[in-house]
Order: C-alpha cells, then sequence, then structure tokens
C-alpha cells in the first residue's frame, strides 16, 4: 500500500512553512557543502564516511572501540588495523595519516593523537559535556538563545542491580543540581511559561530498562513491581524540587511493557493530577499509530494531560537485523517514506487531540516540523500543548528558525562520558551520514520542491533476507507480544493438571508393561511428580530391537520424500503444541520459558532441515562416461540406538532420533530416566506423524544395564549419544568389539562435553562481554555442554571487567524455573547438586571466591558462583563442571589468552570479546573449538546457521544441525554399469 498524503488539509500551509523553515536552515551552509581544505578533521571524517561505505563501516568500528583503548599506541595499532581493509577507499589524507611503521612510532603517535582529538571534538558537537557542570554551561547557552531542554544521562546499558540503583541516585542527585542551579538563571518567557501557566525549567529524560537490570517482557509483574517503585522515588523527588519528567521509548522488545507500566503508574492518584510528565511514541514501528490511539483514550480517562515526545525512532538497523535473525515480522517500516508518512499522520492526530495530550514533535526533517507548526496554527492549539524538539547538535538552525516563529522549542542534550556515550555517538553518525537522511538530503543541495514533499511510502516494502541458509526455520517466540505470554502461562496451568500420568515403553507399536518404574519429579520441587515411568528389561529389549530388524525392509524401501514428509508434520505438531512442550521441560528438568521456547524452536528445525537434507542427499550423483554409468548414492545403515541426554530434554533427542529416521534406519530411543515425560511426548508426536510401528520406538531403561545391552546388541549398527565424556567413551569402546553373529563395524556418534572459555580481551565492549559472560555460564544453571565455565580476561581489563561480573552475577534470580522471574534454575537432581557442591569446595582450595549467591533450600538448586584467580590447570578450569560454576583466569596477553583456551582436553565451544581485527582473525584460525562465537553468547546454536559438534575429547567431528549430519546415518555406495552392448552404446545427442 503506498501511502499518499498530497491531499491533507493542511498541505498548502506546510509549504509556505517548509520553505521558509528551509531557508533559514540554508544559509551560511555547514562543512557538507564546502568540504575543502578549510575543514577540521572531525568534519573531514563525516564526509569522507558519507562518500564511502566501507570507509563509513570500518570508521564507525574504529570509533565504538576508541574509548576502550589505553594509550597512543593501541590507538594507532587499531586505526591501522580497521582503516587497511580490503573495502575501504581511503581518501590520500587518510593513507598519509596511517602510512606509519610500528605502532608506538612517533608517526604512529602523531596519528593517534591527530584522530582521538578529532573524535573526541566530534562527540562534543553531540553531546552536551561529560560532567554536570559543563552540561549546565551548555544549557544555560541554550537558554539565551530562547530554548529549552531536556538532559538524558548517556549509558542506558544497565546489566546490574548496582548500576540500576546508581542510575535512580544518579537523577535524584541531577535533578537537585538542576533545579539549584536554575534559580539563577533568568526567566525566558518564551521556554518558562505558557498561557498564564509557570513550566519547570528543568526537564530529565529516562529510561524504563534502566532502572532494573533483570527488565523483561517475560516476568511482567516483576519487571512492573521492580520499575515501578523506583519510578515512584524518582517522580516524587522531581515534585518536590520542581523538574519534569520524560520516559523515553527504546527497542520494540519493551514497548508494550513500557506503555503499560507508564499507564498504571500514571493513573494511581499520587500521579494522576501531574502534567509534567511525558512518554515517547517512535513512528517507524508499525502499530505506533495504534499505541497513540490508545494513548489518546487512555488520556481521556485520566483527566490529566501528558506529553507525548514523537520521533522516528533510532534503533531501526537493529530492529530489522533482529526481525530477519529470529525470523519475526519486521517491525519497523522497511520504506523511510512509509516512517515519514506514518509520522505525519501521527502529527495530525496528536494535534487534533491537543486537549488530552500535549505533542512535542522530535524531528530534523524540515517538513516534518512543518506539517505539525501548520497544524498548531491553524487550530489555534494553546502554547502549554505544543512543542518542537531537536537533538543537540543536529537541529540547531531548524531550532533557531522555529523558534523565531514564536513556538517553543527544546533541545534533546545528552550529557556524560565518552564511554557510555559512545553508542548514542554512532547513532547519531549512522543518522547523519545515511543515505534516506534529510540532513544528509539538506547538505547535499537536493531540489527544495523533493525535500518538502509529502511522503510516497509503501508501508509492505520489506528488507530481503541475506545469507540465509534454511528460510524454513522455525521462529522462537516473540515474548514481547502479551498474547504470547499468557498462552505459555495458560498451557503451563493445563499441563500441571495432567501430572503424575504413567509412561510405559512403546515396542512394535504398543506400550508394554514393565516390573521397574521410576518416578520423574520437578527439580524446582521434587515433591513434585512430573510421571513415572516404566523402565524396559532385558527381554523386552532384545523384542524391540528384533521387532526393529523385522521393519527395517519396507522402512529403507519407503521413498525419502515420504520419510521427509513425516519429519515436517512431527514439526508442525511441534509447532502447535510449543507451550505444552515448553510447560513440560520447566516442570520436569527445571528450564525457564526463554530457554525452554527456543529448545522447541531447534526440535522443530531439525525435522524441516533433516527432512530438506536427505531429500537433497536421496537424489545422490552421476559421474559417467561413454559406455558406462556410475552412480554414487547411500543407504540406511540400518537399526540406530539413540541415547539422549536431559539437558536438552526435547531437542536433542529429536534431532538424533528424525536425523536416523530420515535416512530410512528403525531408530530406538533411550532417553535419559529424568527426563523420560518429555521423550514421552516425542514419541507420541512421531507416531501421530505417522511413523510406522517398531521404525520408531520408546525404550526407557536402566542406561547401565539395558542401554548398555543395546550398545553392545549385534543386531544394532549406530549409536547416536550425548552426554558424559566418560560413558561417552565407555560406549565407543563397547561398540567397537566384535559380537558373535555381529557382521558390520558400528558406528558412535558421540558428543561428549565441553570445558568451554571465552577470552576477553583489552578492547571488548564490557557491556557485551559481562551480559553475554553472565548467560552463558549460567543459563540453564550451567547445565549446557556449550556453557562458559570459563572466562579467560586479559590483565589490563581483568579488574574492571571482574568487578561488573560480580555484580551482575548477583542480581540474577535464582529459583524455580515456572517462575517469570527466574534466570537461574534447579539443578537437576539431588546427585548433580552434590557433585557440583565438591567441585565448589575444591575451587574453594585453589582459587578466590568472587562472588557466591545464596540458593532457595527446598529443591536442588545451587547458587552461581564465581571464582577469580584461577590458574590454568586447577579442576575448576580443567574439569567438566555442569552446572553454575566460573572460573575467571587472568592472561598477561593475547597469546597466553589463546594457550589458556586451547589448554584443556576439549574443542566444543569457545568465545571472544574483541574489537580488535587481528585478534578476531587470530582466534578464527587458532582457537580450538567446533563453534567459535565472536561478540556473542557462547550458547544457543541454531540449526543450519551454527552446526552444533566438538573434536578432540569433545566429540567425533559430527555436527548437529549441519549438512552432513543426516550422512553420519547413512553408508555410501557406487554402482557402475557398462552400458555397451556389442560394440554400441547409448550417447545422448548422438543417433
Amino acid at each position: 500500500m503506498v501511502v499518499d498524503l498530497t491531499q491533507n488539509s493542511y498541505e498548502a500551509k506546510t509549504q509556505e512553512i517548509a520553505r521558509d523553515l528551509l531557508g533559514a536552515t540554508r544559509e551560511k551552509r555547514s562543512f557538507f557543502a564546502q568540504m575543502q581544505d578549510k575543514m577540521r578533521l572531525d568534519d573531514k571524517l563525516l564526509a569522507w564516511a558519507m562518500s564511502n561505505p566501507g570507509l563509513r563501516v570500518q570508521l564507525f568500528r574504529f570509533i565504538d572501540c576508541l574509548p576502550a583503548l589505553r594509550s597512543k599506541a593501541e590507538i594507532a595499532r587499531h586505526l591501522q588495523e580497521y582503516l587497511t581493509a580490503e573495502d575501504v577507499e581511503l581518501p590520500d589524507a587518510l593513507k598519509k595519516l596511517i602510512s606509519f611503521s610500528g605502532s608506538d612510532s612517533v608517526p604512529g603517535t602523531v596519528a593517534a593523537t591527530t584522530v582521538a582529538t578529532a573524535v573526541e571534538t566530534l562527540a562534543q558537537k553531540y553531546i552536551a559535556g561529560a560532567t554536570v557542570k559543563q552540561a549546565i554551561e551548555t544549557l544555560k547557552r541554550l537558554r539565551k538563545e530562547k530554548m529549552g531542554f531536556t538532559l538524558d544521562l548517556l549509558g542506558e546499558a544497565v546489566i546490574t542491580e548496582a548500576e540500576a540503583k546508581a542510575y535512580l541516585q544518579n537523577y535524584l542527585d541531577l535533578t537537585e543540581q538542576l533545579t539549584e542551579a536554575a534559580q539563577s538563571w533568568s526567566k525566558v518567557a518564551e521556554i518558562d511559561e505558557a498561557d498564564g501557566e509557570t513550566l519547570p525549567r528543568v526537564q530529565v529524560s529516562v529510561k524504563l530498562t534502566a532502572f532494573y537490570s533483570q527488565f523483561d517482557p517475560v516476568d511482567e509483574r516483576g519487571s512492573e513491581e521492580r520499575v515501578a517503585d523506583r519510578i515512584r522515588t524518582l517522580l516524587r523527588h522531581a515534585q518536590n524540587v520542581g523538574a519534569a519528567v520524560h520516559f523515553d521509548m527504546e527497542q520494540y522488545e519493551y514497548k508494550d511493557l513500557t506503555l503499560s507500566i507508564l499507564k498504571r503508574l500514571l493513573l494511581e492518584d499520587e500521579f494522576r493530577d501531574r502534567a509534567d510528565l511525558g512518554v515517547t511514541l517512535q513512528a517507524y514501528l508499525r502499530d505506533s499509530y495504534a499505541d497513540l490511539k490508545d494513548l489518546i483514550a487512555w488520556a481521556k480517562q485520566r483527566g490529566t494531560p501528558v506529553t507525548v515526545r514523537l520521533v522516528k525512532g533510532a534503533y531501526w538497523d537493529q530492529e530489522t537485523i533482529k526481525a530477519q535473525q529470529k525470523h519475526w515480522p519486521q517491525v519497523v517500516y522497511n520504506d523511510k517514506a512509509a516512517t515519514d508518512a506514518n509520522y505525519e499522520r501521527m502529527t495530525q492526530l496528536l494535534l487534533e487531540n491537543h486537549e488530552y495530550l500535549y505533542a512535542a514533535i522530535g524531528s530534523h526533517n524540515v517538513r516534518s516540523q512543518a506539517l505539525a507548526i501548520a497544524i498548531a496554527e491553524s487550530l489555534q492549539i494553546p502554547r502549554r500543548r505544543f512543542e518542537c524538539q531537536v537533538l543537540y547538535g543536529m537541529g540547531d538552525k531548524l531550532a533557531k528558525a522555529i523558534a523565531q516563529r514564536g513556538h517553543r522549542v527544546r533541545v534533546y542534550c545528552p550529557y556524560g562520558e565518552l564511554l557510555p556515550g559512545m553508542a548514542y555517538l554512532i547513532r547519531r553518525l549512522l543518522e547523519n551520514t545515511a543515505n534516506s537522511s534529510f540532513l544528509r538530503q539538506n547538505l547535499e543541495n537536493r531540489p527544495v520542491e523533493e525535500l518538502i514533499a509529502p511522503p510516497q511510502g509503501d508501508e509492505n516494502a520489506s528488507v530481503p533476507l541475506h545469507g540465509e541458509a534454511f528460510p524454513d526455520a522455525a521462529p522462537d517466540t516473540d515474548f514481547a507480544e502479551a498474547q504470547a505470554r499468557q498462552n505459555a502461562w495458560d498451557a503451563l496451568k493445563q499441563v500441571r493438571q495432567n501430572l503424575g500420568n504413567t509412561y510405559l515403553p512403546i515396542v512394535n507399536g504398543e506400550p508394554v508393561n514393565t516390573i521397574d518404574r521410576v518416578d520423574s519429579v520437578n527439580p524446582s520441587n521434587p515433591e513434585e511428580v512430573i510421571g513415572t515411568i516404566g523402565l524396559l528389561s532385558l527381554e523386552q529389549g532384545d523384542r524391540a530391537i528384533a521387532a526393529a530388524k523385522a521393519a527395517l525392509p519396507a522402512w529403507r524401501r519407503t521413498p525419502a520424500s515420504e520419510r521427509a514428509a513425516i519429519l515436517r508434520k512431527a514439526g508442525d505438531l511441534m509447532e502447535r503444541r510449543r507451550f505444552h512442550l515448553c510447560a513440560w521441560m520447566m516442570l520436569e528438568v527445571g528450564k525457564p520459558l526463554r530457554e525452554c521456547d527456543a529448545e522447541v524452536t531447534e526440535a522443530i528445525d531439525f525435522c524441516r532441515y533433516y527432512a530438506e537434507q536427505m531429500e537433497a542427499i536421496d537424489r545422490g550423483y552421476n559421474f559417467d562416461v561413454a559406455g558406462e554409468t556410475d552412480r554414487y548414492h547411500y543407504q540406511p545403515r540400518g537399526i540406530t540406538v539413540v541415547i539422549s541426554p536431559w539437558n536438552f530434554p526435547l531437542a536433542i533427542p529429536t534431532g538424533m532420533t528424525v536425523a536416523s529416521l530420515v535416512a530410512g534406519n528403525c531408530t530406538l530411543l533411550k532417553p535419559a530416566e529424568v527426563s523420560s515425560v518429555i521423550a514421552a511426548q516425542i514419541a507420541e508426536i512421531l507416531v501421530e506423524a505417522g511413523i510406522p510401528p517398531a521404525v520408531f520406538q520408546y525404550v526407557p531403561c536402566k542406561g547401565s544395564t539395558v542401554g548398555a545391552h543395546l550398545v553392545k546388541h549385534p543386531d544394532v549398527n549406530t549409536i547416536a549419544f550425548t552426554g558424559s565424556q566418560e560413558v561417552g567413551c565407555r560406549i565407543y569402546a563397547d561398540a567397537a568389539i566384535l559380537q558373535p553373529g555381529q557382521k558390520h563395524l558400528k558406528r558412535v556418534i558421540a558428543e561428549m562435553g565441553g570445558k568451554n572459555g571465552v577470552i576477553i580481551d583489552e578492547s571488548a565492549d564490557l557491556d557485551q562481554a559481562v551480559a553475554g559472560v553472565v548467560q552463558s555460564a549460567f543459563g540453564y544453571s550451567g547445565q549446557k555442554c556449550s556453557a562458559c565455565s570459563r572466562a579467560i580476561v586479559l590483565d589490563a581489563v581483568y579488574d574492571t571487567f571482574v568487578a561488573r561480573l560480580c555484580e551482575a552475577t548477583r542480581s540474577l534470580n535464582v529459583g524455580p524455573a515456572e517462575d517469570p522471574s527466574t534466570q537461574v534454575g534447579p539443578t537437576i537432581d539431588a546427585t548433580a547438586r552434590d557433585r557440583i557442591g565438591e567441585y565448589i569446595a575444591k575451587g574453594k582450595a585453589e582459587a578466590q571466591v568472587l562472588v557466591e549467591v545464596p540458593a532457595p533450600e527446598t529443591g536442588y538448586f545451587v547458587g552461581p558462583i564465581v571464582f577469580g584467580e584461577v590458574k590454568p590447570e586447577a579442576a575448576i578450569a580443567q574439569e567438566e563442571i555442569f552446572g553454575p560454576v566460573l572460573a575467571v583466569i587472568r592472561a598477561r596477553d593475547f597469546d597466553e589468552a589463546l594457550a589458556i583456551a586451547n589448554g584443556t582436553n576439549y574443542a566444543l565451544t569457545g568465545g571472544l570479546y574483541s574489537r580488535t581485527p587481528s585478534h578476531i582473525e587470530r582466534a578464527k584460525a587458532e582457537f580450538e573449538v567446533g563453534n567459535l562465537y565472536i561478540n556473542r553468547g557462547i550458547t544457543g546454536a541454531i540449526v543450519s546457521r551454527q552446526p552444533f559438534g566438538g573434536f578432540k575429547l569433545s566429540g567425533v567431528g559430527s555436527k548437529a544441525g549441519g549438512p552432513d549430519y543426516v550422512l553420519q546415518f547413512l553408508e555410501p555406495r557406487t554402482i557402475t554399469e557398462n552400458v555397451q552392448r556389442q560394440g554400441f552404446a547409448p550417447i545422448e545427442g548422438v543417433d
């Protein structure tokens, strides 16, 4: 749908005002119109960035990294590494600047000093000051120009409760300091009063997520309780000192919860009459118009207006990329003109409801502001109810021109240190240099008619996927949606109504009674029985093998397309039962909701991906020559025994089982005892999807007896195992023994865990690194083979990293998995809990305890614990613990860090947080792991995109979810036929 605003009733006046404003902004053109010798270097950097996309990316990456660099030599080295990338075309001046030899040379020092100074100057264009004192001087200057302000404290990445509390305290202090300073300011009628009402001279802007480090839509109630209590403190204080408070909007994930919290809070009697408060809406969101309509209805109910700051949005790239990665619908308009059109619709709706909501029009687009002014002047909107806003350093001339028309102008002023402000600075640079930016187009001297024309936007425009290998991947649930959260908790209630049932083995298509049975319990509350599991006997195990052997000939003859269709149906059934499967996992293995949801996605993807892979494999290969045909194809191996773990009770058994089945093998699934109820759900789905009797059999049993017997059985061809190194090696040894009557060598597909390290170097983004390590180490209580159990930190940042790591760990909520606020749930059982306790005791003897989080006494809980100054050879740095235990190891330099990372018997996953290009390249080449993750967490591999598996003693090198995984369950064959008969042969194209 193309939006046409040319018939807007305010259009003629909008055009007239836009021409006037545009004329004012084009007087005394800025550096972009005259990009020659008289430009300063900071100006030239932006000009160069606009002219070369490759340079733009690398330059902004360097600027992002710059505040973390601690010496001129480091700055020079990084400058050279970034700007000598292959896709960068350098202007001569930059080539000369970075042509030094040796980062600690005099030319290197000169280059570092020159560029660092230029970036600092650049930052000062957009940041009102590094301190409150500097900011106050900026604010006084703005007031002299008859402009108001709102002050925003940079550094919204709050990842610890200590930081959240400090954020609140900083704003309490800030409002007090500003209002005290404001007492000496002379009154400026244009901004300090309106319609006979005195307006607050001081306004601050805050972000809700910064008030609580664990802010999460999944924990809607808990997040609201923590955030609302702190907001009340701020609002009371602001009222006492006479400051206004405005609430910014952040990523889409938090939008609905932010609005929900504010709506409820501002309806409370204590705050209902406050008109000095505001909230932000982002017009680039597809549902923002509906949000504005809801706010209008809410404001009518409230009775006292609040201000709506209308902006276009600052996270377009991030939102677009996230939606692509998650296979979610695009929440933002993908056509810039569609955003502009939506902005104009929202402007009109907002201003035409000025008696209910006050409008703050935030834009640097002359047309956008002109339309707002045209409406305000046409409707004679009272001055209190309308103002225009610009960002500090980005709309100075436009702001002055609007103020000269008699409208109130407010400047959004961020202040703070450069390091926390870097994310803000990069967003401003991206905005200034983007092709679609109005500021850039204006500075490029585009025709006036083009700049002020009504936006013709395509609301349905989309961004094409780039490099997606598996387009049929299932999306994770977007828990930003209230209905999705409700569906998940409703399913939990329904599953709870079905606890305590008995789940029997399925042999030859029928459930079989067993003598031995075991209860599967909730590790969060062991008194709660999830289900009773019948355990297969030796004799029943032999019957299952015999049934599989009898069913094998028909199944292997079944066309691959039919087998693939069954897998796809199984995936669809899992999708429909997503939240029920999540509920079973929360209850049986103590996994929090988000992680359960991701696991359901992985299981679905295994079904769909392996179906696709088998259909491709089934085509085989033809290598024909004259007079001869050569066919290379695959056949099933035979009977597979799948021995699956409890920590991924749905995804891993599903993946191993369906890969075997789609390859034409009859398959027996032996799940871990403690997750056998979930495995029973898998069995139910596969049967419903159409797997024939005996082709698939569900065989829960004792691993040390019946399980070992199945591994040794002479009719078993393949064992697929995921679990500990000890058990895996025993299976490998047993499978290698040729049994009487056995006529084949067994294949073992084994994944056996890891001792995974994450390197944090001196250039790392510590916001990312701390959050990534905490999630990777303590997600699902560290009970993942991919979990981070070693943080290897370079000496230069060790103390800073450790301090934030400890606070972030203390901030984690430990509790029952089904509690929405829980990040760290229970361990799987008493044996695991006690074994982890033994390792913690070893750690206390070997290293320094940095933080130990208390855990509930009921259930199998172990609180997260972090050890510091751990020696690389210590037991807790070498042995897989499988619990929430993190060893932090100090390294002198990157060479030593790599040696430590590679210094274990495992090679499963590893990670690197770095913004040093040479370190990233070395890690790619030298870090010995099957899955290497750079500048992100090291858990959560995605089917097709990140095939998962390791080598050394982590496994046999197979990669689950990869293009060669199904081949593990197949045997290759070559068939050669001589097609000559009596000297002639069919030759294509010859009569």
